[in-house]
């Protein structure tokens, strides 16, 4: 071990050496960190290595730790051997990966150290909401913290590369892949695409990795993952160019902005090319346009995957487009490493390409300190003392409490903790433990998260509980069981009903065509509603649920999602008050899935339904409102707000000034309270349709019971910009509306603004 270490330190000095003298021909590289001592060191270390270990460095392996894909079952170690192993992932662990280390060391030529990666999602040990859970907190604190935190944990178990976070803008609730995301907005997404790469990367300066609890970040999926069609995983997606650059995109800019170190590809062709292999998305526009210079990483196996798109023969050919597409690092495929020296040699791919796709994979291990220490997240006592910390655990309740959304309440709730009624639990989700976590909680314990039951029977030490299943969260009908949860019902003063979906049920390869409550579940709901008790359905899911009977049917609604590993706490603290809900959703909920997809901010027809004629040849459905079941921007609270006293401090706006839009809210209730407020704009007429209303600030304030709060966004020619016909970003002359509202439905307090040049 001693002499592994001199010959790492022997090794560094080298490679210090070599970077102070002039650099390689490697002239179509541009620097990531623009440091000039780094892009030296990676130009002399490059002109060491063999071709096979520069296509080694653009192969990433998995250790099998956490299986997400089909398997590809050739040895790393074979390759590790011989140095042509640039990333792991699927295994942590900083005892398991020092030995990965040390091996790679010993036995490789050039001694280049492995980059260890994984999916760090929402949280790692200590589990977080789920990322669409967590947006509906509208906190962009709180979501860069839980990235802190969980970049610390993840460190600390020796990863220093994580895949996140997923900025796809989700609509279709259908896509199980929807609970990784910030949802349907495209100007929240990017603000939240700006919050997660700091904390990931590091608050203080993006592209500064000394400290070791700062990891790389990666944007994904690039790009349109989140359109594929009919809501299925993995499926085609064809939008317009205008679409793919004025939804799916400006998140991903967001992230370059930022300073993310690295992108993911996407599964989905786009436009008849399959991402892995578009020039267009990676060379036209994410180098050229946006001049990112980290690195790429494709999704797992995709370039694999582009022989049964039918846009390659075999894997050969495969490779061959990925690389010309601009693709850095192929994950788990093995068809860089089996193929680039074939295509080098038949003069299908130059050794320039694949120079600069190994130039950025070794700039990100320089900057990370590698080279200096290979062991830098490899430390166990770091290990054991930065896992699942106390105020970790306190950030998570936090956090979970902030993502609960009320979606209903016909006072019924609270109910505070003193209370002595009888009270019936009822349902797969009051003791389920298994589930809690949700999909992607990586290394979280679930045998660890606090059940719904343990959270209330902790609060509720005066409450008379009773307990019944009622049903499986999988499983068929079971009217025996639903009887036995008839009987508890009967015999209590307030039911609190927990259902939802097995955790399996969304997040990758979890795509649903109905999305209401499983029947099961349903049958018992309704079996529970006809003893005439009072029911508080508490829901714990992965994607909004088509819940119309249940609006119609219940007294209480509360959407938990997969709230992580102090679910039951959580809960508790919503039920009884203790914490006041102030979520708001992030994400609209259809009235049935025949709306989807359903936004708020769509493009006004032709015809728009005026809602004054059963039949008037207008835009709407015959069985349906065309109106959301719950609306983006929408959640309730105990206390009661009041908007009011709109006003502009000027009706027009010139092209240097700016104007304030103001309001007036009003805590009317005797509880104090929490309350997100939004600012919606609509261009009323453009050169180009313009949507209905479209988000552009918002504030989340603590409003003290009877107060009073005056709030303004200030308004400016930038956040009236739109796309051209030529897709020129502009500010046009016209009329705007303006709302502050609670909600993206609200309609009130319309304000009008003309701007002029």
């Amino acid at each position: 071990m001693r002499l592994l270490s001199i010959k790492v330190i022997l090794y560094s000095l080298s490679i210090f050496l070599l970077g102070c003298q002039n650099k390689s021909s490697n002239t179509a590289w541009k620097s990531y960190s623009g440091d000039a001592s780094i892009e030296a060191k990676v130009d002399s270390l490059l002109s060491l290595m063999t071709i096979e270990e520069k296509i080694g460095q653009l192969t990433q392996f998995s250790g099998q730790g956490t299986v997400t894909g089909p398997q590809i079952n050739d040895d790393f170690k074979e390759y590790m051997d011989k140095g042509q192993v640039g990333s792991m992932f699927n295994v942590v662990g900083a005892k398991g990966l020092r030995q990965l280390q040390e091996h790679a060391l010993k036995h490789s030529r050039l001694k280049i150290p492995i980059l260890f990666a994984a999916d760090v999602i929402h949280g790692f040990k200590t589990t977080f909401p789920m990322p669409l859970a967590e947006s509906c907190s509208w906190d962009l604190e709180l979501m860069e913290k839980s990235a802190r935190i969980s970049a610390i944990e993840a460190t600390a178990a020796g990863l220093c590369w994580t895949f996140a976070p997923m900025i796809d803008i989700s609509r279709d609730p259908r896509w199980g892949r929807v609970m990784e995301s910030a949802g349907e907005d495209v100007y929240f997404t990017n603000l939240v695409a700006a919050a997660k790469v700091k904390g990931y990367q590091g608050i203080s300066s993006y592209k500064d990795f000394s400290d070791p609890h700062t990891m790389l970040a990666c944007a994904k999926h690039f790009v349109g993952y989140g359109a594929g069609l009919a809501g299925r995983d993995y499926h085609s997606v064809d939008m317009s160019d205008r679409t793919l650059r004025e939804t799916y995109l400006p998140p991903f800019k967001s992230a370059v902005d930022n300073g993310v170190a690295t992108f993911m590809t996407s599964f989905n062709t786009l436009n008849g090319v399959p991402a892995t292999g578009n020039k267009y998305i990676f060379k036209d526009i994410l180098r050229d346009e946006w001049n990112f210079k980290g690195g790429v990483v494709t999704d797992y196996t995709a370039i694999n995957e582009l022989v049964p798109h039918g846009y390659a023969q075999d894997l050969k050919e495969a490779a061959n487009k990925a690389l010309n597409a601009g693709i850095d690092m192929d994950m788990n495929g093995a068809a860089f490493i089996q193929h680039l020296k074939t295509l080098l040699d038949e003069g299908k791919v130059t050794e320039e390409q694949i120079n600069v796709a190994a130039s950025r994979m070794l700039e990100l291990k320089f900057l990370l300190g590698l080279f200096d220490d290979p062991f830098k997240y490899l430390d166990e006592k770091r290990e054991k003392e930065n896992t699942m910390k106390p105020e970790f655990l306190a950030e998570a309740l936090k956090n979970a409490e902030r993502s609960i959304v009320l979606l209903k309440n016909e006072k019924v709730l609270p109910l505070a903790s003193t209370t002595s009624k009888r009270v019936a639990l009822i349902g797969p989700m009051i003791k389920e433990r298994r589930s809690l976590n949700g999909e992607w909680a990586i290394q979280g314990d679930r045998r660890l998260s606090t059940t719904v039951y343990e959270g209330l029977t902790e609060k509720y030490k005066n409450a008379k509980f009773t307990y019944a299943q009622g049903a499986t969260l999988t499983g068929d009908v079971d009217r025996k069981e639903i009887n036995k949860a008839v009987a508890v019902a009967k015999n209590s003063d307030l039911v609190i009903m927990a259902l939802g979906e097995d955790f399996n049920w969304s997040g990758e390869a979890a795509s649903r065509t109905d999305i209401q409550i499983p029947l099961a579940q349903k049958e018992l709901l309704r079996a529970v509603k006809k003893t005439g008790k009072k029911i508080v359905l508490v829901l714990l899911n992965g994607r909004p649920l088509d819940l119309s009977w249940e609006d119609e049917n219940v007294d209480a609604i509360v959407e938990a999602w997969y709230p992580g590993i102090k679910a039951g706490d959580a809960i508790a603290n919503i039920l009884s008050g203790d914490y006041n809900p102030s979520a708001k959703l992030t994400m609209t909920f259809p009235r049935n899935v025949g709306q989807i997809p359903i936004y708020y901010n769509t493009l006004n027809t032709g015809r728009p339904h005026d809602h004054s004629d059963p039949k008037d040849y207008t835009s709407f459905y015959l069985d349906v409102p065309n109106s959301p079941l719950y609306p983006f921007g929408y959640g309730l609270s105990y206390s009661t707000f009041k908007y009011h006293d709109a006003k502009l401090s000027n009706t027009t706006l010139s092209a240097n000034g700016k104007v304030t839009a103001s309001i007036k809210v009003t805590n009317e209730s005797d509880v104090d309270g929490e309350e997100i407020v939004q600012l919606y704009i609509q261009d009323v007429a453009a050169s180009v349709a313009q949507p209905i209303k479209s988000l552009k600030g918002f504030e989340k304030l603590s409003i003290q019971k009877g107060q009073t709060i005056d709030v303004q966004f200030e308004i400016t020619p930038e956040m009236l910009a739109i796309l051209d016909i030529d897709m020129n970003k502009v500010t046009e002359e016209g009329k705007f509306n303006i709302w502050i509202a609670p909600h993206a439905e609200y309609d009130g307090n319309l304000m009008q603004l003309n701007y002029t040049e």
